[in-house]
């Protein structure tokens, strides 16, 4: 296995397979089929246009679309259709910071195949020089996670939610899943982003996520407050290549987070035989990938 074998199980999605969603006409998601279908028996939501689906012409304005929206999904959910509810609202938009046509459950994020943000923090402790001076903090997921349970993740990482900055989010995550204070939590420095698109059960993930680096002190230890992590170990930069290039350690885009750290560190460099792929792959932009 390798970091291609990483950057490509999250980019597995291709054109043809999913049917627009428009809405006033401008297409803001990708729908399968089927689930197309099933959103359709909401006739006074969801309507046929073009080739894929819309919402109802009437409904006009972020707040009137959001409340016919929301009981046609909870009640795909409550048929089973839609497997969890997080009870979080995530915009429907064209992209990050881009005005928002409706909020929707964020368990309907890949059903709807709607650009979705995040942030992920690496938590990172310098030991020594180099890259083999730099030690991670990892998290793993508790079992009864409805997204990959029992994986490894980022000490801190969550979706980006309607109505919270990217630097706020950041300290609520931190505070809530590694017990790290605010002032600490603020000292977090972005590092770029990596955009992807996943094709699976619940539909297509088509994501950006925001990189922020913490370092750490080295008395520091991350202690869950929400429940959803199961521990927490900190380890050498080395080990978290090891363990990525397992594929299957880590949740799908934690991969992604990790190879970006590998390089910006230089534990992977460009005299790797695979870095100009690796590099082109890992860093292509949210519309460079054949989903669009």
């Amino acid at each position: 296995m390798s970091y291609l074998d990483c950057i490509q199980r999250c980019n597995n999605a291709a054109s043809g397979v999913y049917l627009p969603w428009y809405v006033e006409g401008r297409e803001y998601g990708r729908i399968e089929p089927a689930f197309a279908r099933r959103l359709q028996e909401w006739p006074q939501v969801f309507v046929p246009e073009r080739d894929g689906v819309g919402l109802h012409a009437d409904l006009q304005g972020y707040h009137r679309r959001s409340a016919a929206v929301e009981p046609v999904l909870r009640q795909l959910y409550q048929a089973g259709v839609m497997d969890t509810w997080v009870g979080e609202a995530y915009p429907v938009t064209l992209g990050f910071g881009e005005p928002a046509v409706l909020a929707v459950e964020r368990a309907a994020a890949s059903f709807l195949g709607i650009r979705s943000f995040g942030v992920h923090v690496n938590g990172l402790v310098r030991k020594g020089e180099g890259p083999d001076g730099v030690h991670v903090w990892l998290g793993t997921r508790t079992d009864t996670k409805p997204f990959w349970p029992g994986k490894l993740d980022q000490m801190v990482a969550g979706g980006q939610p309607v109505g919270i900055g990217l630097l706020d989010n950041i300290v609520k995550e931190a505070f809530e899943e590694a017990a790290v204070p605010e002032p600490l939590a603020r000292s977090a420095v972005a590092a770029g982003q990596v955009h992807y698109a996943q094709s699976g059960w619940r539909g297509l993930d088509r994501c950006t996520l925001f990189l922020f680096d913490l370092w750490l002190p080295a008395d520091f230890t991350p202690v869950n407050t929400d429940g959803e992590v199961a521990k927490f170990e900190l380890l050498p930069l080395a080990e978290v290549a090891k363990l990525t290039r397992e594929v299957e350690a880590f949740k799908d885009n934690c991969n992604l987070v990790n190879i970006d750290l590998l390089i910006r560190m230089g534990q992977l460099k460009a005299d790797d035989p695979d870095y100009p792929l690796i590099y082109r792959s890992l860093y292509r932009g949210p519309t460079e990938n054949p989903i669009g």
